[in-house]
């Protein structure tokens, strides 16, 4: 079974920054395999934000392009997810998981607010 632990969320005022964390464990295939970000707003479906392959090549969805930076460190079996100048738009709950194939298993996700 996998864990996933997503963090660091909160409310935040538009313009500002939030770095996520997401903590991978239990029977994961591979820590190296591409991971992703995803988030789903009130009455929303679940869309994917950003994704990071085993090599770290990385890519974005239009929305975030320029704002979203992720990144991982395998040692430590942990993806990030830093977010700049938020918008009131980003506000969401945001999940990580395996990308292209998630895990049947969700963590409980990371609330992010952005509201003044």
């Amino acid at each position: 079974q996998v864990q996933l632990v997503e963090s660091g969320g909160g409310l935040v005022q538009p313009g500002g920054s939030l770095r996520l964390s997401c903590a991978a464990s239990g029977s994961i295939a591979s820590i190296y395999d591409a991971w992703a970000w995803y988030r789903q707003a009130p009455g929303k479906q679940r869309e994917l934000v950003a994704r990071i392959n085993s090599s770290g090549t990385t890519r974005y969805a239009e929305s975030v392009k320029g704002r979203f930076t992720i990144s991982r460190d395998n040692a430590k079996n942990t993806v990030y997810l830093q977010m700049n100048s938020l918008k009131p738009d980003d506000t969401a709950v945001y999940y990580c998981n395996s990308y292209p194939k998630p895990y049947d298993t969700w963590g409980q996700g990371s609330q992010v607010t952005v509201s003044s």
